[in-house]
């Protein structure tokens, strides 16, 4: 019988390893953001992590709560400085963490392209600027249609961690709103996914053509408790 559901968040992150890509979903400060999952994954223990995410976390929780614990080598996003982003500030000046700074389009396109199976694709966002460029060497470019492109190459995860809204044990889920963001193509876009589900439904419970990351590409789902207003 196929059952996906862990009993808790320790069991649900056992195995990243040091040195993981962990694609960690979410968008601001709070939207979609598995806040429960990064801290389980603080508790886990694993170091030496390449994150990718929108942004590198605001105040002290979730993100940067992971980034002030010393377990980011390297963050891959698109928006590390907000007007709260003092942890990430504080190290990146300090050396302590590296940055590759993706344009939010391209990130997304970037990991979906790692769940397409596409080796690499042209996209014209960045092109003429240093983010068309990859350690200080500029990537190829070629123009298309009278227009110019730069190569980008797919974001490969080993684990992803996605926050959804109900999840059955096969693994399929569904998501509030603005929360699924990045959900959907970092679940494709890895070799194991995790995802945090505020309501467990029995199967055939969720309308099919409501679920948006299918259980195929989910590995574990555990239970979290809704945020109090």
């Amino acid at each position: 019988m196929i059952d996906k559901i862990a009993h808790n968040i320790a069991q649900a992150l056992e195995g990243i390893a040091d040195g993981a890509t962990v694609l960690i979903g979410g968008f601001g400060d709070s939207a979609g953001l598995p806040v429960e999952l990064i801290d389980g994954l603080i508790e886990q223990g694993a170091r030496n992590l390449t994150v990718v995410s929108n942004n590198a976390g605001t105040g002290d929780t979730g993100l940067a709560a992971l980034l002030k614990a010393g377990r980011v080598r390297k963050m891959i996003c698109s928006f590390p400085r907000q007007a709260n982003s003092y942890v990430f500030d504080g190290l990146y000046r300090s050396g302590k963490v590296e940055l590759e700074l993706v344009p939010q389009g391209n990130l997304a396109e970037r990991i979906r392209a790692a769940g397409a199976g596409i080796g690499a694709f042209f996209c014209p966002t960045g092109y003429g600027t240093v983010l068309a460029q990859t350690n200080g060497v500029p990537r190829e470019t070629r123009e298309i249609g009278g227009r110019q492109y730069v190569l980008e190459y797919p974001i490969h995860g080993d684990v992803a961690l996605v926050k959804a809204e109900r999840g059955d044990r096969w693994g399929n889920l569904t998501y509030r709103k603005a929360g699924r963001n990045f959900g959907p193509v970092m679940a494709m876009g890895t070799q194991k996914t995790i995802a945090s589900v505020h309501e467990v439904v029995e199967l055939g419970a969720l309308d099919p053509e409501a679920i948006v990351t299918p259980g195929i590409f989910v590995h574990r789902i555990v239970k979290v408790n809704r945020a109090a207003a």
